[in-house]
């Protein structure tokens, strides 16, 4: 069985609708998952931006949110979370936004891609204390045992 992201906000490739961008409430999709291997001892999603600054040239990956050691029972985040309501024992990572939580879409020219990847580990990673995504990648490797991925489009209002 193959690990499947999805969202009841925005299908594969679509648009991701403005609430959850900054001309919205800023709030993060509902993302839910299956297939999840038995032997995951710990999964971690990242979402990010590699259209940045302008999809005609981009230069950058912009990265919105980083999460890890969420419990591998776990199978959905609700829209809106906050990280009170968190899975327990889920850390997080440090954002290009320079915060922990999770920062919408707010593209300044053109259509972005947002990718949201969801890995799973066969270890439970330790605290990384506020990890950039880099730093995290570099933690993750030799465990990843699945990943999968959903891409949403954002582009502002002209």
């Amino acid at each position: 069985m193959d690990l499947i992201l999805t969202s009841a906000d925005f299908p594969p490739g679509g648009p991701i609708p403005a609430i959850h961008t900054c001309d919205g409430a800023n709030t993060s999709p509902a993302l839910s998952w299956s297939g999840v291997p038995p032997d995951t001892r710990s999964l971690v999603l990242i979402v990010d931006d590699p259209d940045a600054p302008d999809p005609a040239a981009p230069k950058m990956t912009w990265v919105h949110w980083v999460l890890y050691n969420l419990p591998p029972q776990t199978t959905r985040l609700p829209a809106a979370v906050r990280d009170a309501d968190l899975p327990p024992g889920t850390q997080a990572g440090t954002n290009d936004f320079k915060n922990t939580h999770y920062g919408g879409p707010c593209p300044p020219v053109g259509r972005h891609r947002y990718v949201h990847k969801l890995y799973a580990l066969d270890t439970v990673l330790p605290d990384l204390r506020h990890p950039t995504k880099a730093q995290l990648e570099k933690a993750m490797q030799g465990h990843v045992r699945a990943q999968a991925e959903l891409v949403g489009t954002y582009q502002r209002g002209r």
